[in-house]
């Protein structure tokens, strides 16, 4: 079972004595953040929680799955998503 947008929204509103639409607010403000920073190639690191950063990927050959063909793929940026600490003690329970 996953936790949507507005579950999530509803849970912090619980949490934090805010109101769901300032819990949303503060919910899209560190989406924002977030967006900006890696787009900029800033790491965003939480202490404890997670640390996002922007990777790059170096041009490589890759299949087409269907036809088995040979296909260049460009170099690129992807994310790297690292769990903190508070996280893996609390899939590890």
């Amino acid at each position: 079972m996953s936790l949507n947008k507005s579950e999530l929204v509803s849970a912090i509103a619980a949490k934090s004595d805010l109101t769901k639409a300032q819990a949303e607010n503060a919910l899209n403000a560190f989406q924002e953040v977030l967006v900006e920073s890696l787009g900029n190639g800033e790491a965003v690191k939480v202490t404890g929680l997670l640390s996002v950063e922007r990777v790059e990927r170096a041009a490589r050959t890759g299949r087409n799955p269907r036809t088995g063909e040979e296909i260049q793929i460009p170099a690129g940026f992807g994310v790297k998503i690292s769990a903190g600490s508070l996280l893996k003690k609390a899939v590890t329970k």
